[in-house]
């Protein structure tokens, strides 16, 4: 009986264990909450924005476009949205880069 009870207590904490070891692990896959969440970035979108960014960032280089991509119009839409485009395709393939 003694060790009939010992195998239960075994059981018992091997299963408090992974139960607790799960509710830590879910934690990673919820939103953070609002006080934590980090402010608006404002996003530069014209060709303007991009030449004071590229300034402001590094004075010694500043803007260097040599393929003239800050004025192109990729897919019929608006200069605004190929930037944006372009922004988000630098941002994505840079995090892949570094994976």
């Amino acid at each position: 009986s003694n060790s009939h009870n010992s195998k239960q207590q075994a059981i018992m904490k091997t299963t408090i264990a992974t139960i607790l070891s799960l509710a830590a692990g879910a934690s990673a896959f919820t939103s953070p909450s609002l006080s934590t969440a980090r402010p608006a970035t404002q996003v530069s979108e014209s060709k303007a924005d991009l030449e004071a960014l590229a300034k402001q960032l590094n004075p010694i280089v500043g803007f260097y476009d040599p393929l003239n991509l800050a004025e192109a119009e990729f897919w019929g839409q608006s200069n605004e949205a190929t930037i944006g485009f372009l922004r988000h395709a630098e941002i994505k393939h840079g995090r892949v880069a570094m994976a």
